[in-house]
């Protein structure tokens, strides 16, 4: 799972940090296991750019999918006191972590590793763990390098490709039937899954 704020102010990174909390609460109620992956700090401390996690448990895919899209929350921007806007917003995107060989035949993917570059202490240049899956047929490729562990970083790599082409599959799809379909995609796009006020 992914909390982002996207190109947003740093209201918007506030919005991800308070998402994020409010997701933890809730996977313990739901005794989800949750794993921070990542968190990308934004310039005010405390506040966040992005948040990847990795959760698993019984009944996981619901509890995802019910936090997948745009989350609202109301608040009165305490960074910029006098501006009239009170709607923020952060992104939440789901992957699902396939092993290795359950929707792509092993010869139709590739991966290559490499040395990850950025911030991640004095491990991250020391080895190969970035990775790289290339879809061979289409030739998209994904790669990941948030995880320390080349284990982590391939199975988010193949997540994202698959999304990657999902999504390909998706845009084929709605184009056929764009015309039929064009009201309720409209209508659903500009909606937020959550709302909060603080």
């Amino acid at each position: 799972m992914h909390i982002t704020s996207g190109n947003g102010p740093e209201e918007c990174a506030f919005a991800v940090i308070k998402t994020f909390e409010t997701l933890v609460r809730e996977a313990e109620e739901k005794k989800i296991s949750l794993e921070l992956v990542e968190i990308e700090p934004s310039e005010v401390p405390g506040n966040a750019r992005s948040v990847l996690l990795f959760l698993k448990g019984e009944g996981v895919k619901k509890f995802a999918a019910s936090w997948k899209g745009t989350i609202q929350w109301i608040w009165k921007s305490a960074y910029r006191p006098h501006h009239k806007r009170k709607n923020w917003f952060a992104a939440v995107y789901v992957y699902d972590i396939p092993e290795p060989g359950q929707d792509f035949k092993d010869r139709d993917v590739v991966f290559k590793t490499f040395k990850a570059s950025g911030p991640g202490g004095q491990c991250v240049n020391k080895t190969d763990s970035a990775v790289r899956a290339i879809h061979l047929p289409s030739g998209k490729s994904a790669v990941a390098r948030e995880a320390r562990s080349q284990a982590m970083n391939k199975k988010l790599a193949l997540a994202r490709l698959r999304f990657i082409l999902e999504e390909d599959d998706r845009r084929a799809q709605k184009d056929a039937a764009a015309e039929r379909h064009h009201g309720h995609y409209s209508l659903e796009r500009g909606n937020p899954v959550r709302t909060f006020r603080i």
